[in-house]
């Protein structure tokens, strides 16, 4: 199941709006966020357009979280962040998805909650790639 106007399903130009697809994990996809004041920020995005974890099967739901913690675990051994914050709010892009936002105890908003879009540090393609490669890496 697709919706054509979520930047998830429809990838392309609406996606590239904030981030760059790494992969496809087993469930899910994970997805670079562009904005990196939080050094290695990823977004795990569920395959099918459903709005809550409890719209899957249990099945499903532990096969997304395995995809985060697979995630989580590439980010950590990359970026070496002493916490990984995970956001999952959906309210107005109603796609099951999952922000994890590294966070380091002398970086940006260590201590408080994470801004949704900061929009404060975007990279040069080369430096993406870079991040992209350290996490694939990590996979």
């Amino acid at each position: 199941m697709k919706d054509n106007n979520c930047p998830y399903c429809a990838g392309g130009e609406a996606l590239a709006k904030f981030g760059i697809k790494i992969c496809d994990l087993g469930v899910s996809q994970l997805v670079l966020f562009k904005e990196q004041s939080h050094l290695g920020r990823c977004i795990v995005a569920y395959k099918d357009h459903v709005h809550e974890m409890v719209d899957i099967s249990d099945e499903e739901r532990n096969a997304f979280f395995a995809d985060v913690n697979r995630a989580a675990k590439a980010i950590h051994a990359a970026f070496n962040p002493d916490k990984v914050n995970y956001g999952a709010y959906s309210d107005t892009l109603c796609h099951l998805h999952m922000h994890l936002v590294p966070k380091y105890k002398d970086g940006y908003e260590w201590g408080g909650v994470f801004a949704m879009n900061p929009q404060e540090k975007f990279l040069t393609d080369a430096e993406y790639d870079e991040i992209i490669a350290k996490i694939k890496a990590n996979l």
